[in-house]
C-alpha cells in the first residue's frame, strides 16, 4: 500500500508538472498547448473550409513577423501531431486563442523551412495568438477577399485624409474645378469616383475575382499622358476587386460591361494617394482614364 501510494504520489506530481509547463493552458494528446481567452458557440470548420484570422507570433515572448498570407488558413489534416491546425479544427468565428507549437516541426512543416533559422534553437518557445474573425467555404474566397480589400481601402482613405487636411482640400478643389470648367456632369460614387460612360456595352458586367482585359489611357488633369496600353498595343489584364490595381479601378471597372467605354475621374485618394508614382505622377495627384472593358473571364480558364 505504501508503496503503491508513493507511486501514485509520484504520477500526480510529474502530472501537475506536466500541465504546468505553461500556466493557463490546457494540452491535447498529440501535445499541442491552447488556451481560449474567449470562446463562442457554434459550429468548428470543416476540412478544406478557409480561416479568416488576426494573427501574431511570438518566439520567447518576442513578436516575429509573419506574411500577410498566412492571415487566411486552409483547415487541412495535421502536418504534424499537435500542430496548429489541430488547434484551428476547435476553433468558432469571434474566439481568441492562443497555440503553442513545436518550433523545429512547425518552421519544417508550415513555414517550409528545413532548419531553423538563426538564432532559433529547439527549446524556444513559439506562440501563435489568433482573433477568429470568420470561418466560410473555399468556393467564397474570392469573394471575401474583395470585402476585405474594400474595408482596408476605406481605412487607408480615411487615415490619409485626416492626416492631410490641407492638401487633401485641395485636391478635391482641384477635381471639383476641372469637372465643372469642362462642363462634365456626373453623379460621384460613394466613394468619390466618377465615371461618365462614352459607348454602351453588351450589359454583361464582371464580378470580383475575374480576369478583366482593359484597353487604357491614363492622363493627369492637365492633360499629361503617363501611361497607355492603347500605345503600347497590348491590353491590361488584371482580376478585379482583389487590390491588384489602385482603388479607383477595381471600383471603376465593376461599374462596366463588356465593350463599354467610358471615362473615370479618379480622386487622389482612390489613386496613388500621397504617394509618387513615377516621374509624373507627384502626391495627391487626381487622375483620369479612358477606358474600355474588351473582355472578361474567369480566373482558371
Amino acid at each position: 500500500m505504501a508503496m503503491g501510494a508513493m507511486m501514485l504520489a509520484s504520477m500526480m506530481i510529474a502530472c501537475a508538472e506536466e500541465t504546468s509547463t505553461y500556466p493557463g493552458y490546457e494540452k491535447t494528446e498529440n501535445g499541442l498547448y491552447y488556451r481560449f481567452h474567449e470562446q463562442n458557440a457554434g459550429e468548428t470548420p470543416k476540412m478544406g473550409e478557409l480561416i479568416d484570422a488576426t494573427l501574431c507570433c511570438a518566439i520567447n515572448d518576442t513578436a516575429v513577423i509573419i506574411p500577410t498570407m498566412f492571415n487566411t488558413f486552409q483547415l487541412v489534416e495535421s502536418l504534424y501531431p499537435g500542430d496548429i491546425f489541430e488547434g484551428l479544427s476547435m476553433v468558432h468565428v469571434g474566439d481568441s486563442v492562443s497555440f503553442i507549437v513545436n518550433i523545429d516541426s512547425t518552421f519544417r512543416t508550415f513555414f517550409g523551412q528545413p532548419t531553423l533559422p538563426e538564432p532559433y534553437v529547439s527549446t524556444d518557445v513559439m506562440r501563435f495568438d489568433m482573433r477568429i474573425e470568420d470561418i466560410y467555404p473555399e468556393s467564397e474566397y474570392v469573394k471575401h477577399l474583395a470585402v476585405k480589400n474594400q474595408k482596408a481601402t476605406a481605412e487607408r482613405v480615411a487615415k490619409m485624409v485626416a492626416e492631410n487636411p490641407e492638401q487633401s482640400a485641395q485636391a478635391a478643389q482641384a477635381l471639383t474645378d476641372y469637372l465643372a470648367k469642362n462642363k462634365i456632369v456626373a453623379e460621384p460614387t460613394e466613394s468619390g469616383l466618377y465615371y461618365v460612360m462614352t459607348q454602351e456595352g453588351n450589359g454583361e458586367k464582371p464580378e470580383a475575382g475575374q480576369v478583366v482585359s482593359v484597353h487604357y489611357t491614363g492622363r493627369l488633369l492637365d492633360g499629361t499622358v503617363f501611361d497607355s496600353s492603347v500605345e503600347r498595343g497590348m491590353p491590361f489584364q488584371f482580376p478585379l476587386g482583389v487590390g491588384q490595381v489602385i482603388p479607383g479601378w477595381d471600383e471603376g471597372i465593376a461599374l462596366m460591361s463588356k465593350g463599354e467605354k467610358g471615362v473615370l475621374y479618379i480622386p487622389y485618394y482612390l489613386a496613388y494617394g500621397d504617394r509618387q508614382a513615377g516621374d509624373k505622377i507627384v502626391p495627391f495627384s487626381n487622375l483620369m482614364f479612358e477606358v474600355e472593358l474588351i473582355d472578361f473571364e474567369d480566373i482558371n480558364k
